[in-house]
């Protein structure tokens, strides 16, 4: 293996063989010598009284979709009974009736199943009916990350609620490259102190309620220019910048106590000699690295094996022996775990893999569901789930956090915050909704609509409010700002004062003249809660005090922002143009 370079402290968990504490990352807090002995004697019991194929089932989670036909419902079944699986990914899209599916799988299977879900942006993920919370780089932006906390706090109540015991989240990944199709939004930032900084902050709300966190996806996936999902990205940098960038928030990150790490499909070959070698099966990288050079003792899950950089070039089975083999302690997303269980078997007795690698992925893997309370699970009661999911509690931390993110750029004519006793024009540009911000806006002060074929009609020294709503139906949506939209800013500009908001990514100004445009935010999406909170921060309510997450332009940098606080300025209440 390629000497990697190490100028931070390694972490080691010893562990004897009188104890298997040590095979786990996470603990709830405040546990005694009496829990830990506890959960030492549930483990080797439940561990010896397996078969080595049902030790095999654990090191396998499959997915389980509500939006697919009987036939997929019947294949998760078979699964779970006959090859007794470690666990359950749930993706779209029924919350009640993946609680009525969980509920029976748990009572089928001989060991608790963990069941996880990617909710970066809480259960909205995957369940449309559940309330969506701001994405990655929006949360990069505040501040105050015990906010974050709070959020991912709300997030793990939400996954309590459902059955879910891993929130596969957050994404650690160092987002330098703009045009990244597959991470961008997902990311806190280009700056690596933010990323952690927020990243901790997600993780500690997670698992301080006894939920799983799982930082991801390693050895970094923030400079890539092809999405995983279809092809294999490659990232080509130096030892030394992989070590200061991609890998850096890992490195920080691994004795925090954070449960889970996940592993990317790239190919990195800094790290990986043989060309064409995904990182999510690469010995070098994730044995090498991952666990001998970071001394990293949580456990190491795959991405997803369905995705097209892995499932393109290798068989199902195949694919998860070899995962194994590197030093993956759990295949997620497996297509054919029969075949993978038969052949690690085979390789086992070969000599290729001991049974003590066996031993120490299943022994993590069964510490982890006890500390996680699996050892006891209830079933959960689907109904009112979707009012659970999504209630007016929802709304009101999510829109804290947009408030919090709302980043000022630019304010040279101090035209914030707005005056309730003027008169402002508006201009929705681009293709998303915009009329909860209007309506907000019209709350307190008097907003005239206009549509962009009549800016004509808008006097001279007007002040004008410019929106760019871009989609927020997705996090992958393009956040390019159209040349018509570009066009009508500029001559707005010329003759009036414009206060231009972003309801998109920072990414949308990349390429924007704003130097005649007299005030710059950004709001980073476009939704009720986003356009809400903005509303009531341009009205003098709340502080504006957000920072940029990424770098931007060579103007506009990572940590721009500047601070507007309403104790200091005019402030102008929300309703007072109702009274």
């Amino acid at each position: 293996m390629k000497n990697f370079p190490c100028c931070f402290p390694v972490f080691f968990l010893f562990f004897s063989c009188f104890s298997i504490t040590g095979f786990a990352q996470y603990q709830p807090k405040n546990l005694s010598a009496a829990d830990l002995k506890k959960a030492n004697t549930w483990v080797e019991n439940s561990y010896n009284s397996l078969s080595q194929d049902e030790k095999l089932g654990q090191l396998f989670i499959v997915a389980l979709y509500t939006n697919k036909d009987e036939n997929h419902i019947e294949g998760v079944r078979n699964l779970v009974k006959n090859e007794q699986i470690g666990g359950l990914i749930l993706m779209q899209d029924d919350a009640a009736r993946e609680i009525n599916l969980v509920n029976e799988f748990q009572a089928k299977s001989k060991i608790p199943l963990m069941i996880g879900m990617d909710a970066e942006w809480g259960l909205f993920q995957r369940i449309p009916a559940a309330h969506k919370f701001p994405w990655a780089m929006t949360l990069g932006a505040i501040q105050d990350k015990s906010l974050i906390t709070e959020m991912s706090a709300k997030i793990a109540e939400d996954s309590k609620r459902m059955g879910i015991n891993w929130d596969f989240a957050p994404v650690v990944d160092v987002n330098t490259n703009p045009n990244n199709p597959i991470i961008g939004n997902r990311s806190f930032g280009s700056e690596v102190p933010n990323v952690v900084a927020s990243a901790l902050a997600y993780a500690n709300g997670l698992q301080d309620n006894n939920i799983l966190a799982a930082i991801k996806h390693f050895p970094g996936h923030g400079d890539t220019d092809k999405d995983s999902h279809l092809d294999l990205p490659v990232v080509s940098h130096s030892l030394k910048r992989l070590n200061e960038i991609e890998i850096a928030p890992f490195k920080a990150l691994m004795d925090k106590g954070i449960g889970g790490v996940m592993v990317a499909h790239l190919y990195v070959p800094a790290l990986e000699p043989t060309k064409g070698i995904p990182a999510s099966i690469s010995k070098n990288i994730i044995t090498g690295i991952l666990k001998e050079q970071l001394g990293y003792k949580g456990l190491i899950i795959t991405d997803a094996l369905n995705m097209g950089a892995v499932a393109n070039k290798f068989k199902a089975g195949e694919l998860d022996a070899l995962a194994f083999k590197a030093g993956n302690d759990i295949m997620l997303f497996s297509q054919d775990v029969a075949t993978g269980k038969k052949l690690i078997q085979q390789a086992i007795d070969s000599g290729e893999i001991s049974q003590k690698r066996v031993e120490e992925s299943v022994k993590k893997i069964l510490l982890t569901k006890y500390f996680l309370g699996l050892n006891k699970y209830q079933p959960r009661n689907p109904e009112n789930i979707n009012e659970d999911l999504n209630n007016e509690s929802h709304q009101k931390i999510v829109q804290k956090m947009y408030a919090n993110a709302l980043t000022l750029l630019k304010d040279d004519k101090k035209l914030l915050p707005l005056n309730c006793k003027e008169t402002y024009y508006y201009i929705p540009l681009e293709e998303a909704p915009y009329q909860t911000f209007l309506d907000e806006l019209n709350l307190s002060t008097t907003v005239i609509l206009k549509k962009p074929s009549e800016i004509g009609e808008i006097p001279a020294n007007s002040k004008v409010i410019v929106g760019f709503h871009k989609d927020n139906s997705t996090a992958y949506k393009p956040y390019k700002i159209s040349a018509e939209s570009k066009k009508i800013l500029s001559e707005l500009s010329k003759k009036t004062a414009v206060i231009l908001d972003i309801f998109g990514s920072p990414y949308a100004l990349s390429d924007v003249d704003i130097s005649g445009v007299s005030t710059v935010l950004v709001s980073y999406e476009n939704n009720d809660d986003s356009m809400k909170a903005t509303a009531k921060a341009l009205s003098g309510e709340t502080r504006i005090w957000g920072k940029l997450p990424v770098l931007v332009t060579n103007k506009l940098k990572a940590g721009d922002g500047i601070e507007l606080n309403p104790a200091v300025r005019t402030i102008y209440p929300h309703a007072e143009k109702q009274n």
